[in-house]
């Protein structure tokens, strides 16, 4: 919390990746390059999920088809902005506009550890219980899953939101990051923080770690089953079906930990810039590549798509 004199504030000033404008020219088509990346294996993603019934009917690829919307959604709250900001180089953001980018993080970003979870559950399921496997991955459990992991999050959004809105600031209002995320922001705030802070050890601990730690225990008994599995072709199979998962759920919560359960300097402040650019740039673009460069069904959907439109 500071203590400096109390602001109205009207807008934020947003520090960004440098204060040299020949640095941040540099890192122009970088981003844009990102995010244009991110936009085609997304939208690739789900249009080729959709378009396919027999991957749209497996579980798997129903809560990847989320998982590519909410990738494409965190990324496109903060990339466009920092676009923007290094082209004008005015570097702000209304209040309003910040409130609302800090929402859609902690919605989407929550979102995506909860459908992290369900992906996780959904190979336990496969790999423990192969037999009951159509019968506990329905349809219906499939969008109650999704369902949570959206209405759950979208709550906890709510709340982080209304709180941050009770906050006040101090001139001039410079937020020490490339967009708004809670911590920058309650950097900058003149407000007496306890209730946000007590929130944010209890509920918010909970809202994070609790998916962690079911994607941690689905795991555990994954392998547990495997190790079982008598031949080395059988466990090498079990095991390809969790790769990539694996995969995004160590990028994914590596990214978390890294920015947010860290010691606080200045040191760490400028990692947590660059950290926080893996998080919601790099890690929206390659997961769509890492769920489908090895993916053998989801070749055969995009030869199945190809034939039934264009031939």
């Amino acid at each position: 919390m500071n203590h400096r004199n109390v602001t109205p504030v009207s807008e934020f000033l947003l520090r960004g990746f440098s204060s040299n404008p020949e640095v941040e020219k540099l890192l122009l088509p970088f981003f844009l390059f990102i995010y244009l990346l991110t936009l085609l294996g997304n939208v690739t993603i789900i249009l080729l999920i959709h378009a396919d019934t027999q991957l749209l009917q497996t579980p798997m690829y129903f809560f990847l088809s989320h998982l590519a919307v909410a990738d494409l959604a965190f990324a496109s709250t903060v990339t466009p902005k920092v676009l923007e900001n290094i082209i004008s180089r005015k570097k702000t953001i209304s209040y309003y506009g910040c409130l609302a980018q800090m929402f859609a993080n902690i919605h989407i970003g929550n979102a995506d550890s909860y459908l992290l979870a369900s992906m996780a559950y959904d190979r336990y399921v496969a790999i423990c219980c192969p037999l009951n496997y159509s019968t506990i991955m329905s349809r219906k459990r499939c969008l109650q899953l999704a369902t949570a992991s959206w209405t759950i999050t979208m709550f906890h959004a709510i709340l982080y939101t209304f709180l941050m809105s009770r906050v006040e600031f101090c001139d001039p209002g410079e937020i020490p990051h490339f967009y708004c995320d809670l911590y920058p922001i309650l950097d900058i705030s003149c407000s007496d923080s306890k209730v946000i802070d007590l929130v944010l050890l209890t509920e918010g601990v909970v809202e994070i770690l609790g998916p962690f730690v079911l994607i941690i225990i689905s795991y555990m008994f994954i392998f547990y089953t495997i190790i079982r599995i008598p031949s080395a072709t059988g466990k090498r199979k079990a095991f390809s079906t969790c790769g990539s998962h694996i995969c995004v759920v160590v990028m994914y919560f590596g990214g978390i930990s890294f920015v947010y359960f860290k010691p606080n300097s200045n040191l760490a402040e400028r990692q947590d810039t660059w950290a926080a650019m893996v998080y919601t740039m790099v890690n929206p673009m390659v997961n769509p590549f890492i769920y489908t460069l090895r993916n053998n069904e989801m070749k055969a959907a995009l030869k199945r798509v190809i034939k039934k439109h264009f031939h």
